[in-house]
């Protein structure tokens, strides 16, 4: 197993995540839950979907099993650039000009005035779709030549770039804040994008993209372009579960309270710290290395770098879930409670963050379990799980926010992860799962986090008493 790898990646992760808590900490504080950091969240929900999505794993694990099967590697990489990057600008135009309608159908609970009012946000952060897939693909790129960190590294240029306008603006009306980090997303877009393009040039996998253009008309290709299809909708489908499942959640909120929606942010951006750091940062490791396994046919090397991942991940979410669980109130406390993010505020928040713990543990192996479709070119099988999952969450979001409010969207959520995460073991061979977890470390892995959350209580008990 690459540890090395998935040490810079996580690294990469971390400063990422923490520039990234500095941002939230500054926009809680400059926008509280209003209306305003509603309608930018709303704004930057789409974008910040579809970034995880790509980001995240799954067009890489669509495009690297073809493109490490290409006959023709820069010819076909820059067809399918091509192909991604043509239609994005043509739906940006699109967006630009009639942002009432994708604002309305991101909250469909909103007024006309406050859709009117959000229209613009919505235009401005759509272009970062475009930014993102330019970064998603340079990325996959150097994944494939095992280079992490500066994907990893160079989210944060996006926080940074939405801090350095956040602490200029602080003092401006909530109007010019929102348009402020509005714009800060672009140019933050547009840093990342310079980041790869000097790290694919020191590379030089810059003289593939050349050639793969000069080549471009070469007509072999179209069969492997077909195979690309053929597994990038599926693959897109079934790596976004969780994402879907907050998207789903947003739109559900803007029916409740007002704030509802904030709530739902923040504590998502505390359960999606320890699921980057952790799962996300290990599957983006292995993917290449498992990937290049199958189709060489050593299968048994693939699986035991599973075996090893899988108590390495356990152990990390699972103390992450306890921490997270028990020690929410001073979490959200220290993190949010400032300015205009005021205590009612942070009450909700605690329990809303609490249920989204309840799924971490699933959601972060259903990850690194699935791997293994991917990379066996089974993303219909995957596909087929999360469209479960997804069913799942919303008739469960639909019942649980009637009765616990925005808390039952995110134990929904937590639900589908569970559900996401017992098919993809079972796609994969229920009995290798058995045999991973008859070991000594199950029961290692028990009495830890009993002791753990034991521990964690009597701190917590001593700091409410204080």
């Amino acid at each position: 197993m690459k540890l090395k790898s998935i040490m810079t990646n996580s690294f990469g992760i971390l400063f990422s995540r923490v520039t990234g808590l500095f941002r939230d900490i500054l926009m809680a504080s400059a926008l509280g839950t209003s209306i305003y950091s509603d309608m930018f969240f709303i704004a930057f929900k789409l974008p910040n979907l579809f970034r995880r999505i790509f980001a995240e794993g799954a067009f890489t694990q669509s495009f690297m099993p073809s493109f490490i099967a290409s006959k023709h590697k820069g010819v076909f990489a820059v067809s399918i650039f091509l192909r991604f990057i043509i239609f994005l600008i043509i739906m940006s135009i699109i967006v630009s000009f009639f942002p009432e309608v994708l604002t309305k159908a991101l909250a469909v609970g909103w007024s006309e005035e406050t859709i009117k009012m959000a229209s613009p946000l919505t235009a401005i952060n759509f272009w970062y779709l475009d930014l993102v897939f330019i970064i998603t693909f340079l990325a996959t790129l150097l994944q494939y030549k095992e280079h992490f960190a500066t994907t990893a590294l160079s989210t944060a240029l996006l926080n940074l770039s939405m801090i350095t306008a956040l602490w200029i603006y602080m003092k401006d009306s909530p109007e010019n804040i929102a348009y402020a980090v509005s714009f800060s997303v672009l140019v933050g877009g547009l840093l990342q994008i310079l980041a790869h393009i000097y790290t694919i040039n020191k590379l030089n996998l810059h003289k593939l993209l050349i050639g793969g253009w000069k080549y471009r008309k070469v007509k072999n290709i179209d069969d492997e372009k077909k195979r690309f299809n053929t597994l990038f909708i599926p693959a897109i489908w079934g790596n976004s579960t969780a994402q879907i499942n907050a998207f789903i959640d947003t739109l559900l909120a803007s029916f409740l309270v007002s704030g509802s929606i904030s709530y739902l942010f923040y504590a998502n951006r505390i359960f999606q710290l320890p699921l980057a750091l952790f799962a996300i940062a290990t599957a983006t490791a292995l993917f290449p290395s498992i990937s290049k396994a199958i189709k060489n046919g050593k299968e048994k090397e693939a699986y035991e770098n599973l075996d090893k991942a899988f108590w390495i991940l356990t152990f990390a979410l699972g103390f992450a879930m306890v921490g997270g669980i028990v020690l929410a109130e001073p979490i959200i406390w220290l993190l949010f409670e400032r300015g205009n993010f005021t205590e009612a505020s942070s009450i909700e928040t605690v329990g809303v963050l609490t249920m989204y713990m309840i799924g971490l543990v699933p959601f972060g192996l259903a990850k690194l379990f699935s791997l293994f479709l991917y990379a066996s070119h089974r993303q219909a099988q995957a596909a087929k799980i999360a469209t479960y999952s997804l069913i799942v969450n919303i008739v469960s979001s639909l019942i649980l926010m009637k009765i616990m409010g925005v808390q039952g969207l995110a134990l929904a959520g937590s639900i589908g992860g569970w559900v996401l995460f017992i098919f993809t073991v079972k796609e994969v061979g229920s009995q290798r799962f058995i045999n991973i977890v008859k070991s000594i470390k199950a029961i290692y892995f028990i009495l830890s986090m009993a002791t753990f959350w034991i521990i964690l209580s009597w701190i917590n008990d001593i700091l409410a008493l204080n």
